[in-house]
């Protein structure tokens, strides 16, 4: 979904099946205070940005070790990659969109949702300013950089149809995820599908110009985004997972009451990292991401049912769940954060 994703992953996947749960002496480790810590690594969906600053913080400010955690953080390359390394067992959590989680366990995938943390979806249209676009009413006669077959393209239809749209009322211009900022930039397409916590803050720091947005959760429809889960070897430890989404919970609220500082603990997290305003400002946008009507006031990644019913609705609806399983099939509601 961004320029960056080009590149090639910097720790291959497969490489972190060399940490694992359980109590052997090559998976813990030991505080320098003497408190012994479980080894564990959590996979990113992808390369690190603004919206992954707590989980550095978190670790800056010992949260994990609070928890029994010593925490290793892997750059991912793709939610799709991370939802199948989970659960192969090749990392011990990962931090996903729900859409893949969702299409996994269709597919047979033994993974479950710890807790979706982006309860708002970021998904959107994204445009330059001067574009004058106002209204779902506006993207008439646009063409938008999209790529066929992923969770946006797919959710547009429904999307428009919210907002009184036809399908044809718009061309979607299939480009690939890498070259959808591009396409925007040199004028090829009129706006692009993606997340308002990523693609946007990026193509406005490139053309050094405004970007404004139609959110889709702002326009008739919302669903889970990005969350924590594991595979089922991970979760058979309930006591990790249970610890595990506690620390991750109580990182996303540190970091929302500190958020320069959070950013400030990504420094080296990757050579791909983009500039700190970047950062700053897709962390802004993700702290608005964080709760739905039924969730406010709770803590990050205390989920809903009826929410989690919603959002398999939203998909079965835009064709990308076909035979919908109960919740309980794809969220570990015992194990995760609650107020």
């Amino acid at each position: 979904m961004h320029p960056r994703r080009t590149l090639i992953g910097l720790v291959p996947l497969l490489l972190v099946a060399a940490t694992a749960c359980g109590g052997d002496d090559s998976s813990t480790t030991t505080s320098k205070d003497g408190k012994k810590l479980d080894k564990v690594t959590l996979t990113l969906n992808w390369y690190p940005y603004g919206e992954h600053a707590p989980f550095y913080y978190g670790k800056a400010q010992k949260i994990f070790e609070k928890h029994g955690i010593d925490l290793t953080i892997q750059a991912g390359q793709g939610s799709q990659k991370t939802v199948q390394a989970t659960a192969a067992g090749q990392t011990d959590f990962g931090w996903a969109d729900t859409p893949a989680v969702l299409a996994g366990v269709e597919q047979g995938v033994n993974v479950k949702s710890l807790g979706v943390f982006l309860q708002t979806t970021p998904a959107s249209v994204q445009f330059f300013a001067d574009q004058g676009i106002k209204s779902p009413a506006d993207l008439k006669g646009k063409v938008i950089a999209g790529t066929t077959g992923d969770a946006l393209s797919k959710t547009f239809p429904v999307f428009l149809a919210a907002n009184d749209l036809e399908e044809g009322d718009v061309t979607v211009q299939n480009t690939d995820p890498a070259g959808k900022i591009a396409a925007v930039i040199s004028g090829k397409t009129d706006a692009l599908l993606g997340y308002a916590s990523d693609q946007g803050p990026t193509m406005a720091d490139k053309a050094k110009k405004d970007v404004e947005y139609l959110r889709f959760s702002e326009h008739g429809l919302n669903f889970y985004s990005n969350g924590l889960i594991a595979g089922q070897k991970t979760l058979s430890d309930k006591d990790l997972a249970q610890r595990m989404a506690k620390a991750v919970s109580e990182a996303w609220t540190a970091a929302e009451k500190a958020p320069d500082d959070a950013v400030a603990a990504m420094d080296g997290a990757s050579e791909q990292l983009p500039p700190e305003a970047v950062l700053t400002e897709q962390f802004k946008t993700t702290l608005t991401l964080l709760h739905t009507e039924a969730t406010e006031g709770q803590v990050p990644g205390a989920n809903t049912e009826d929410d989690w019913q919603k959002t398999i609705d939203v998909f079965k609806e835009a064709g990308m769940v076909q035979d919908a399983k109960p919740v309980a099939d794809y969220w570990a509601e015992d194990l995760a954060p609650k107020s």
